[in-house]
């Protein structure tokens, strides 16, 4: 496999618009990975909202996001091989999850969206959603819009564990 060489968003202004696509998809990939930087576990799964989100848990449902849209709608994968089966079920932990597991698990998921992605263009038509077809371009669109507003999210959690 090829060693991923990624250039940050800001590196990115005059390339092709895909190079762009996957900069701003792997800063904020590494962004929310990042806002688990020095915490211990307890933190990580400290609860400070009324829903069951937490950083780690945030991490799970990026991580299963990615899949539904990378392997089970552009790669047709059957989505029940992905655990939780609904968003609210994504953020959910299990007494083994770790912060290792975890970042192991959304870095595995990463590339293999990489991998499904590869050599298709941003015009092709996924159909492995069962709300309808849509382009590749959709797909990154859609990721990116859900991995920046999680990050977001992260960063108020993180603040709040770090003042406290």
């Amino acid at each position: 496999m090829a060693e991923q060489v990624s250039m940050s968003a800001f590196e990115v202004t005059l390339e092709p618009e895909r190079v762009q696509l996957e900069a701003f998809i792997e800063d904020y990939r590494a962004a929310i990975e990042r806002t688990l930087d020095g915490l211990t576990e307890e933190q990580a799964r400290r609860r400070l909202v009324p829903s069951a989100t937490t950083l780690l848990g945030l991490l799970t449902h990026v991580t299963w996001m990615q899949r539904v849209w990378f392997e089970h709608c552009v790669g047709g994968t059957d989505r029940s091989a992905f655990g939780a089966q609904s968003v609210d079920e994504s953020f959910e932990l299990d007494d083994e999850d770790t912060i290792a597991t975890v970042l192991a698990a959304h870095q595995k998921a990463c590339a293999t969206a990489r991998t499904i992605a590869a050599g298709l263009s941003l015009d092709t038509v996924a159909s492995g959603h069962a709300a309808g077809p849509r382009t590749l371009r959709w797909v990154y669109l859609q990721v990116l819009r859900e991995l920046a507003q999680h990050c977001g999210h992260a960063d108020i959690l993180r603040e709040q564990i770090l003042a406290g």
